[in-house]
């Protein structure tokens, strides 16, 4: 096995915050509440304060320090309901509540704001926005969703918006005859088949993430590419199927090997009717998405 292709294997994604430098954070004011509309001590009762035992699923604020657990906490809180829309988070009783400092509090609300999870404005002081305004294609909100009340309609969700995306690009990839990718995309076959036969599911899921990221960069498409986050997540996101291969199968490897033979012969066709295929091996994504058009 090649380096690059090891590399690529193991590395696992990020995802930037959005965070800015500290020096900014002392200009970016978040009023209080008014106190008539402030949320008491009794409002957050059962809430998990130990951040150590937080930061369980979030691969975007993994390894983040306090802050990204706090960020996940309050995420999740907020897109299951916990916190509802137009509800007053103040900082300072955040701050009480999970033990960290005013610093900590402000980055992550930062973070959140970033994701349109809350507003923060003059007089008004920081509040939850309502889903309306979410980015609902951050891949962190994504994951969030995926463990939320709203998980099946982010499975079907993420179903649907693939099966709009990843033909469309397979179709584009192969017109583009960059041998050099269209190498690692059969490296990371090849890596599923050893992984698959080892019964090794964490290293297919990886490369499984990495060939379909890699086929969208293909694509040549720089809006397609900007979306390849929404992929990586809806494969990295368990708890439920994403794609034909969130269990390894020999049908889903035939299926992956199929679409690089289709894009070393420059066939368009072929390359969209195997990702179809590959989008359509599990029941649940075929009751959402009509069967392959043979073509």
């Amino acid at each position: 096995m090649s380096t690059l292709a090891h590399t690529m294997m193991t590395a696992a994604r990020s995802v930037d915050s959005g965070l800015g430098t500290s020096g900014d954070l002392d200009r970016y004011p978040y009023a209080e509440a008014p106190a008539a509309g402030r949320a008491g001590p009794s409002s957050w009762e059962g809430v998990e304060t130990d951040l150590g035992r937080v930061g369980r699923r979030s691969a975007g604020n993994r390894g983040r320090g306090l802050h990204g657990q706090l960020v996940q906490q309050l995420g999740q809180m907020i897109v299951s309901g916990d916190l509802g829309a137009d509800r007053p988070l103040v900082p300072e009783e955040i701050g009480q509540r999970f033990e960290v400092s005013r610093t900590v509090v402000r980055e992550s609300l930062r973070v959140l704001e970033a994701k349109g999870l809350v507003s923060a404005r003059p007089n008004v002081g920081t509040r939850v926005r309502p889903v309306s305004d979410w980015n609902l294609l951050d891949p962190d909100i994504i994951e969030w969703r995926a463990f939320g009340p709203q998980r099946e309609d982010q499975r079907r969700e993420l179903n649907e918006l693939r099966w709009t995306i990843e033909p469309l690009a397979a179709r584009l990839a192969a017109g583009h005859g960059r041998e050099d990718v269209q190498q690692r995309l059969a490296d990371m076959v090849e890596i599923m088949g050893h992984a698959f036969a080892q019964g090794d599911a964490v290293t297919f899921s990886r490369a499984d993430t990495e060939f379909h990221s890699l086929l969208i960069q293909l694509a040549g498409n720089r809006m397609l590419e900007h979306l390849s986050g929404i992929v990586a997540a809806a494969l990295q996101v368990s708890g439920g199927p994403a794609t034909g291969c969130d269990r390894p199968s020999e049908a889903c490897l035939a299926h992956h090997a199929r679409i690089v033979d289709a894009l070393a012969t420059g066939d368009a066709q072929g390359a969209e009717a195997a990702m179809r295929q590959l989008l359509t091996v599990h029941p649940e994504v075929e009751r959402v998405v009509p069967a392959p058009r043979e073509h």
